[in-house]
This record gives C-alpha cells, structure tokens and sequence, in this order.
C-alpha cells in the first residue's frame, strides 16, 4: 500500500469560566443550551464519539468512532472542562486514542497542543515556554503518553516557537500550504540543491518536510491539503459520506512512492458547523477502508514509515486563518467575521499593546515578590502546571518541597499561590478569540478582560492601584464600534469585574 489517508481535526474552544467562580456563566447566544460548551458538547464532542446514521427504514444504525480513525488535538482547557460535566465524552476520548495506538502501530492518534490557545509568535519567550510545557504536560496527564506531535494554535508559527517544540521533543506539527516558503530533497547528496520556491501553497503537501532550525535541531512538518481542507470546512460535508469519500481519494497522485492523503480543519466542522458532518466522516472512513484504495493512518505512523526525506523552510509569522500573516491578533487587517461590513478593527492593536504593558508589570511584581518564596520564580511557574492538574494539598506540598526557596510559612504559601495564580490569568488573558472576532464588546474579548482583571486583583494591594490605572489607560485607546460600548475600558469596567468594580455575578453552566 502506498496510499494512505489521515483527517486531523483540531477540537477547541476558549476558556469560558468565571475567573471567581471558576463556572462558565450563561451565554444566551448559545441558546436553547446554557452555554457555548454545552451546545457544541451535544452537536458535535460526544456524536463523534457514537456516529448515528439513521437508514431509509428508520433503524438508527452507529457507526465506528470518528476519534479513533482520525487525528486530532483537544485543547487542553477545554478536556479539563470536558473531565466535569461531560465526562463520558473525554472518557471516549482517551479511550479512542489508546484504540488508535492498537489500529496504528503504537502511534496514538491524539496530539498536544499549547495550552490555553496563545498565538505563540507574539507571545513573549518565557511565555512560549509556559504555554507549550503545560500542553504537554496536561496532554502526559489525561492521555497517559508523551505527545508526538503539537497544534499550534491557528497554526501560527515562527522559528522560535518551532525550537521550542523541538527542544521539548516534540516530533512534528501541522501547518498550512501557505507556510511553505522553499523546498528541497535533503540529505548530503543535495545539500548544495537548489531551492525550489513553494510559496503561494504550491507545497506538495502527500510527503512530510524536515525543518531545520538555527539551534541545530529540526522538526517534521506536515502542510495540509489545503483546497480539500477549505471544502471540507465550508460545504462539502453537505453532500455526504460518499462524496466525502471521493474528495479525499481525488488528492492522490499518479506518482510513485508512499504518499500522504490528508486534510486539517477544526473539529467543530464534523457536527456543529455542518450537522450530520459526524456522519458523513464515518461513512467516508468506512467507505475508503472498504475500498482498499488507502489506508487510514495518523502523522506519528506516516512519520516512522516515511521519514521526511525533503525539507522545507517555513514563512514565519503566518497562521492558517489571516491573510496577513498575524493581523487578526494586532491589526486591522480586514480578517473578520464580516457579520458588520462596516465595522472595522482598529481596536486589536491598542489592546494587544495593553495586554502587553500588564503582563509586563504583573512580571515584575511576580519576581519581587517571589524573593525569599521560589527559588527560581520561572521554573515555579512552569513547574505550576502540576499544581492545577492535582490541586490537593499533597500536590502543593510536594510543589513546595521543590520549588521553594526554604520553609514557607502559611503567608508566605498562601502568597505563592497568588502570585502563581496571577500568572496563569496573565497567560488566559491572551486566548486568540480575544482578537479574532469583529468587536471588544464580544463575549470573548470581555472574556479576555476578566481574566486580565482577575491578574490584577491576585496582585499585591500596594501594586493593584498603580497597575490598573496604567492598563485602563491603554484599554481607552480600543474604541469599539458599538458606541453604546464606548472603548475597551468602558467594557472593562462595566463587564470584567476589575478590582475597581464588584465581580460580574453569573449563573454557573449546567
């Protein structure tokens, strides 16, 4: 067999929790459900896990889990959220993931991803760092098994970040056609070939692609096809399993050698986005595997059969949903919804800038007042993750027996779970559906803000004052186009519940 097939879905939504209550409110646009997880939970998480197809005669028939015979990435906030009130569906989760490691030669089908959805080329080193560390280690927590490959949030990329998966061994990650800048075969008989110029996704995407990065190290990329992709995420599920089917068996070529048939879209795509797209991937599994014409695998299999024996030098800065490289997190660069033509963006960037100018005071005052407390207040935060995964009391002590800088006494403790606090909300504050949408005054940008407020609020008393001020200052220059909003200060201080107004009072989410 020389033709195989993978579907990699990238299951995500944004943490939604009060940052006080720990709750996910009600979300009346989500309605009749209480809230957004809620609602895609029930049209499309656990339907992927028991497909159902329902004959002429009217006699539901299920079908074999999607999970199992695809690739994929939970976010991790999202599985965390999963573990609490649907907890049947991330059973079936991991238990899909340990199917495909008997289906695929020992390769699970499940990847990490970094951990609260931060678009990693603007996020600072130290943060980079944190982001991918925790995704990792939340992935060794509900998986079982170190991950092989990482989704990089709206596969956003640039060199320092791939050095960061490489360094933590991680193997490979999935990017868009467009990513591609230049290939070559590699190895010692063509290292003085030619490159060829691939940009404008003119990239083969059937082969993987070495990555070689200046530290020395590498990384295997996969570029996704991306018209079956698109088609894929914007109508094509409509017509069926079949036609799904003959989709994905037309991205073969008439070449020789093995090659890699495969497409990435969000997850949501397979019954929220397209009702019944759960179905109609299980039909064009079952199809396709009945056919003979390839076999279904996932990238860590293709990868040990098929080392990438060309490389490829990836354009930085990019990701899969701009046009302009990474405006949709600091520009106004006309990616948007479109919902309100007329609307415009000029907001991302005042806001990023805000977000900045916080997370760099909240920097600060986690140092100072990490003296005396950690020994190293970087490696304490990283090392944090072990904490939010075992929040017991034995968890924390044994986090002390590590990372403290001597005996802790009940203040000095209790301050360090503050500071540590304040740092995880400092790195939610930046989730990428912050930016993504056409307004501040959307769901998620406010969700954003609460979190930055929450950061706030776990500061020292003699910082929060001086702290917050500077940051209402540069949420005013984010003007929304709502003008009942006004800016995003106003929407902080009406919506977050900042130190400087009572907490936003929600209806915890069945």
């Amino acid at each position: 067999m020389t033709r195989f097939l993978c579907v990699h879905g990238h299951f995500y939504q944004p943490p939604r929790e009060n940052p006080w209550t720990g709750e996910v409110g009600i979300e009346a646009s989500a309605a009749p459900f209480p809230n957004w997880n809620e609602r895609i939970t029930a049209e499309c998480y656990r339907p992927n896990a028991r497909p159902v197809v329902v004959p002429r005669d009217g006699s539901p028939v299920e079908l074999p889990p999607n999970y199992s015979r695809m690739s994929f990435n939970f976010g991790p906030t999202l599985l965390a959220w999963l573990d609490l009130h649907a907890p049947d569906v991330s059973a079936s989760i991991r238990s899909a993931d340990r199917e495909s490691r008997e289906r695929f030669s020992g390769h699970g089908s499940a990847i990490a991803q970094a951990y609260n959805h931060v678009i990693l080329p603007l996020a600072n080193a130290r943060d980079k760092r944190t982001q991918v560390w925790w995704g990792i280690r939340d992935f060794e927590h509900r998986f079982g098994r170190s991950p092989e490959g990482m989704w990089l949030p709206e596969t956003a990329v640039d060199l320092e970040t791939l050095e960061v998966l490489a360094a933590f061994g991680i193997r490979f990650t999935i990017l868009a056609p467009e990513q591609a800048a230049r290939v070559r075969p590699n190895g010692a008989a063509s290292a003085d070939a030619e490159w060829m110029d691939v940009s404008g996704a003119r990239v083969d995407p059937r082969r993987p692609y070495r990555v070689r990065l200046p530290s020395g190290a590498s990384i295997a990329v996969f570029f996704y096809d991306g018209p079956a992709s698109h088609a894929i995420a914007f109508g094509a599920l409509s017509s069926g399993g079949e036609a799904l089917a003959r989709r994905l068996a037309g991205l073969a070529a008439d070449a020789p050698g093995p090659q890699l048939l495969h497409v990435a879209t969000d997850g949501e795509t397979y019954g929220h986005h397209h009702r019944g797209g759960e179905v109609a991937l299980a039909e064009a599994f079952a199809l396709l595997e009945a056919s003979g014409f390839a076999r279904l695998t996932n990238y860590g299999e293709f990868l040990a059969f098929q080392p990438p024996d060309w490389e490829a030098e990836i354009v930085e800065n990019t990701a899969w949903s701009c046009a302009h490289g990474l405006g949709r997190w600091r520009d106004d660069c006309t990616c948007r919804t479109g919902l309100k033509p007329d609307w415009v963006q000029v907001w991302r960037g005042p806001l990023r800038l805000a977000l900045d100018g916080l997370r760099d005071s909240l920097a600060e005052v986690f140092e100072t007042e990490s003296r005396g407390i950690f020994a190293d207040p970087w490696a304490a935060r990283d090392a944090s993750i072990e904490a939010i995964l075992d929040p017991s009391p034995e968890a924390f002590d044994d986090f002390f027996r590590r990372h403290a800088a001597g005996p802790l006494g009940p203040e000095q403790r209790d301050m360090a779970r503050r500071l540590l606090e304040m740092q995880r909300h400092a790195m939610l504050m930046y989730t990428s559906c912050g930016w993504f949408f056409d307004d501040p005054s959307g769901l998620e940008t406010t969700q954003i803000l609460r979190y930055a407020a929450r950061a706030i609020e776990l500061s020292p008393p003699a910082a929060r004052l001086p702290i917050e001020t500077a940051f209402l200052s540069s949420l005013a220059l984010a003007p929304s186009n709502d003008p009942a909003a006004g800016d995003a200060r106003r929407i902080y201080q009406q919506n977050a519940g900042g130190p400087s107004a009572p907490p936003v009072v929600t209806v915890p989410g069945v």
